[in-house]
């Protein structure tokens, strides 16, 4: 592994099945994720006093640290809510060919 590239995964929830998947279109085409996984999710939040709970679409995005700042730039110019869920999780331990995989694919 390279001692500068950190594989990550990114956390985003997303309104709508369309938007994540546009989200998802873009952070590939652009070569800011690997690969993101699309999940049909439940939340239950707190958002300016009340409590919430909506269907949304959790996006699974594997890329690599050094390019959450761009990542997040493309997710906040794209996404509709006004404090979107953008959450970066390393990678500790994986398949070292797919880490690979994820590197090759993002890199800058």
């Amino acid at each position: 592994m390279d001692a500068i590239a950190q594989p990550t995964v990114v956390l985003i929830t997303a309104p709508s099945q369309t938007q994540a998947q546009e989200i998802a279109h873009t952070l590939v085409a652009n070569h800011l994720a690997a690969c993101v996984t699309l999940i049909p999710v439940h939340s239950i939040y707190s958002w300016e006093g009340k409590i919430h709970q909506d269907e949304e679409w959790q996006l699974v995005i594997k890329t690599d640290l050094q390019r959450f700042t761009e990542l997040e730039a493309a997710v906040r110019t794209m996404h509709p809510y006004e404090v979107p869920e953008i959450i970066a999780l390393p990678i500790q331990a994986g398949s070292q060919p797919y880490l690979q995989w994820i590197r090759d694919q993002v890199k800058q």
